[in-house]
């Protein structure tokens, strides 16, 4: 018998394999997800033994369905439906808003079935341009915090930047306030010397979906991408921009290449669901029973005069939130539409509505970087411009550096600020969260800021990216082959 097993053991491991793929292959078709993502998992556990299955555990599982990120409904607790109560908007300030809004009151309506996504009013909102800007606006008003601050972050590296904001925060804990910090353990990279001196002074931190090697698991599923600072329950941060040296242009930093990012300073109403998705997530990376206080939610005075949604979106929520919010927002605009993004790996929904409204007339652009930091996402995100440059859509490349900006800006009304990118692992696997603002003069400062950046861009030409190389078409239909899976 062991002679046998000695002599067959890779016909063994390949009986094996294919009795795991073939169930998994079950399963998957069991789920009736979209066809293309069924077809090209069949394909990669059917043609690659081993590599395929490896590949399915890590990306191919659908938690969205199974419920794996079941949470405690915190919605319900008495102070939150306080706070819900007293942001929803009654019909006459509805109808205000209506009039400003015009169509896109409909983007109101769609996420207004979600009690976690309240429409507010009376904000002041500060765009703030990269990481350098960003990070001066932080440190001061967390110097000047006096009640608490919760921190939610995709990357926290311990460097220049974030060992000075940990500095930070572990003063403020010393003074006495509730300092509160998670961090994504794939993501970020925190020495156990800087995490001892978080204890020490009293800040209460905690990993997100820990993992034993982070290093090797640069690219697995369902990380918390989400970008959010809250100081007092009256300031907070969404955006793009990370905790870590890269993301600022300092020129004693060295970086390699310019960060181009964009991100938001919010004071007023928006902030209270900042703070509600903060608590939630705290809620699932915490052992305890979380404890809400009514200081998480003080009363603000009306500041500004910006109508702002919050849009989370992950595999804990029912409904892609955000796609479906940018999808709306596409397909309702009438004068233009500008995408900037890192990441164009997008589904056929986006593709097609950016088309049609491209060829109905309304004015399309899209600002991607010319380089990627990923070979197969650029790949991937180049099969997909000769489709967008034949319905008219102007596509440009971003040649001074890498721009990491997630924004849309829509019709001098409608903008987004925040961590969803245009591809399949923003809009379904990770956790993410964007501001949507409806205001005129916050549009059309987003609005500057893209038509500044395509100073710094290459505009693609049909004709001749048509004429591109066999072997450069042929590394994008690779590449492309593995987009329903990144």
């Amino acid at each position: 018998m062991l002679d046998f097993l000695k002599s067959n053991i890779w016909t063994i491991f390949i009986v094996i394999n294919y009795l795991v793929a073939i169930s998994a292959i079950v399963f998957i078709l069991l789920k009736n997800r979209n066809p293309t993502k069924t077809v090209s998992y069949i394909l990669v556990l059917a043609l690659f033994p081993f590599l395929g299955i490896f590949v399915y555990y890590l990306f191919g599982q659908e938690y969205r369905k199974t419920k794996l990120f079941n949470r405690k409904d915190i919605s319900n607790h008495k102070i939150i439906k306080n706070v819900g109560d007293k942001l929803r908007l009654n019909g006459n300030d509805l109808k205000v808003v209506g009039e400003k809004l015009d169509d896109k009151i409909k983007l109101v309506k769609l996420l207004k079935i979600s009690d976690r996504s309240p429409l507010t009013n009376n904000n002041l909102v500060e765009i703030l341009r990269n990481g350098e800007v960003k990070f001066k606006q932080v440190f001061e008003d967390l110097k000047k915090a006096r009640n608490h601050i919760h921190v939610e972050y995709y990357v926290l590296e311990d460097q220049r930047i974030g060992t000075e904001f940990l500095d930070i925060l572990c003063d403020k804990a010393k003074e006495g306030l509730e300092v509160k910090l998670i961090y994504d353990d794939v993501g970020s990279k925190i020495s156990s010397k800087m995490k001892r001196k978080l204890d020490d002074c009293g800040i209460v931190h905690k990993p997100f979906m820990k993992v034993i090697f982070s290093s090797l698991t640069g690219k697995s599923n369902y990380r918390n991408h989400r970008k959010i600072i809250v100081i007092d329950g009256e300031i907070g941060y969404v955006g793009g921009v990370n905790i870590s040296d890269a993301y600022v242009n300092f020129e004693e930093n060295n970086n390699s290449r310019y960060w181009r990012d964009t991100h938001l300073k919010i004071v007023g109403n928006a902030v209270k669901v900042l703070q509600f998705h903060f608590l939630t997530t705290w809620d699932f990376v915490s052992d305890e029973e979380i404890e809400i206080k009514e200081r998480y939610f003080p009363e603000l005075e009306e500041k500004g005069d910006v109508s702002v949604q919050i849009a989370a979106s992950g595999p804990d929520t029912d409904w892609a939130n955000i796609m479906e919010a940018l999808l709306t927002a596409i397909n309702n605009a009438e004068d233009y539409v500008y995408i900037t993004t890192p990441y164009f790996i997008p589904n056929e929904q986006i593709v097609s509505a950016m088309q049609i409204a491209s060829k109905i007339g309304v004015d399309v652009r899209l600002i991607v970087p010319k380089e990627s930091d990923s070979w197969i996402a650029e790949h991937a995100t180049n099969s997909y411009f000769e489709p967008l440059l034949r319905a008219g859509i102007k596509v440009y490349l971003y040649s001074r550096g890498f721009i990491h900006a997630k924004t849309m800006v829509v019709d001098d009304i409608f903008a987004t600020v925040g961590t969803c990118n245009l591809d399949n692992r923003s809009f379904n696997i990770n956790f993410e969260i964007n501001a949507l603002m409806y205001n005129k003069e916050k549009a059309l400062e987003l609005k500057a800021l893209f038509m500044d950046d395509l100073d710094d861009c290459e505009l693609l030409d049909k004709d001749r990216w048509e004429e591109r190389s066999t072997w450069c078409k042929l590394q994008e239909s690779v590449a492309r082959l593995w987009a329903p899976l990144l």
